[in-house]
């Protein structure tokens, strides 16, 4: 079962790739995406550490499924995708946090 759900997975996750057009472009709406989603769900601020740490999260799962899928870790590909997945709402995460110092 498990195999079976980490494969529909992997399919899932090329055609979501091959429509973004690049797997980087991807991991990055994604990132924005699952933060946004979690800020709203768990009814926190933007500014909150809660929904960065679920985007954390949702891409070391994403990671682990693709160590399970490819048979081994891919130490490049996966460090990229980490990075490129938090970026964003890393750096806006951080200027919402340094926003009342940048107006004095």
């Amino acid at each position: 079962m498990t195999h079976w759900l980490l494969t529909r997975y992997e399919h899932l996750t090329l055609w979501i790739e091959g429509a973004s057009g690049s797997d980087r472009a991807a991991h990055l709406h994604a990132g924005l995406l699952i933060w946004l989603a979690a800020a709203l769900i768990l009814r926190r601020p933007l500014r909150d550490i809660r929904p960065i740490l679920i985007v954390a999260a949702a891409e070391a799962a994403n990671e682990c499924a693709d160590r399970y899928v490819h048979g081994s870790w891919r130490w490049p590909d996966t460090i990229g995708d980490a990075v490129t997945t938090l970026f964003w709402p890393t750096m806006i995460l951080l200027l919402l946090h340094l926003r009342p110092r940048l107006r004095r």
